[in-house]
């Protein structure tokens, strides 16, 4: 139905979050952005988690592969120019159904990805700050920093590569996760056991073209902010999903 490029990742240990003792360190380092302590206390604490080996789309997904899809299930269609673009603004349900309707026509075991599978392909075997590596490059990933102010084409921004080349991981869109937010197990005092604010409560990840540095870090997790209609869309193989 639509051709993926499809990128192993290798089972291995995810070194989860952000470590409490670090937090403070990673506000003051984002100190010019007037950030409050909540925005990073719920990446924390750390874990080391197992995850087993799956693929994950080197792009999120593109507004012709969307329309692609949203035709034969009547989704609402992307009509904005530009064929290479990441398809933004989706709903959690309809990015479901697109998953859906391409797991009934090729038979794959296509899903939105967990948090886990999002972190570790953005993260690789280590604790690195953004997908790249830990010092920040605005050039790396589609943020406001980059300049531009709108999507780019997805692998516009081949520096900013994770470890298993794993492309716009940071900025250009937010993608959805499968992932209800919740606290961590051992989550600090003050973290929300449901942000109740949001547009929907399903977690985010990367951040968008609008926004700041701090959301193209790989530990960043929110849900859907409540001045975004919906998000993008990357996909994963997943048997046990």
């Amino acid at each position: 139905m639509i051709d993926v490029d499809w990128v192993e990742v290798p089972a291995g240990t995810l070194h989860r979050g952000t470590p409490l003792e670090e937090i403070d360190a990673v506000v003051a380092r984002h100190g010019d952005l007037g950030l409050p302590l909540s925005y990073f206390l719920k990446e924390a604490p750390r874990h080391s988690v197992e995850v087993p080996a799956f693929s994950i789309s080197r792009t999120p997904v593109t507004r012709t592969q969307w329309n692609a899809v949203a035709a034969v299930v009547a989704l609402p269609l992307d009509p904005a120019d530009g064929p290479d673009l990441p398809v933004d603004g989706v709903a959690w349900d309809d990015a479901q159904l697109f998953c859906a309707t391409l797991r009934d026509a090729t038979g794959l075991p296509v899903h939105l990805p967990s948090e886990i599978q999002w972190e570790r392909a953005a993260r690789g075997d280590d604790t690195r700050e953004y997908p790249w590596g830990d010092v920040w490059d605005p050039h790396a990933a589609n943020t406001a920093a980059h300049g531009v102010g709108a999507p780019v084409p997805v692998g516009s921004l081949p520096r900013g590569a994770s470890p298993f080349g794993v492309l716009d991981l940071a900025g250009n869109v937010d993608e959805w996760t499968r992932d209800l937010f919740a606290p961590y197990p051992g989550a600090p005092d003050g973290v929300p056991v449901v942000e109740a604010w949001a547009n929907d409560r399903h977690v985010t990840r990367g951040g968008r073209y609008t926004q700041d540095r701090d959301l193209a870090r790989c530990a960043r997790r929110h849900s859907l902010y409540d001045d975004q209609r919906g998000a993008g869309v990357r996909l994963v193989l997943d048997a046990d999903a």
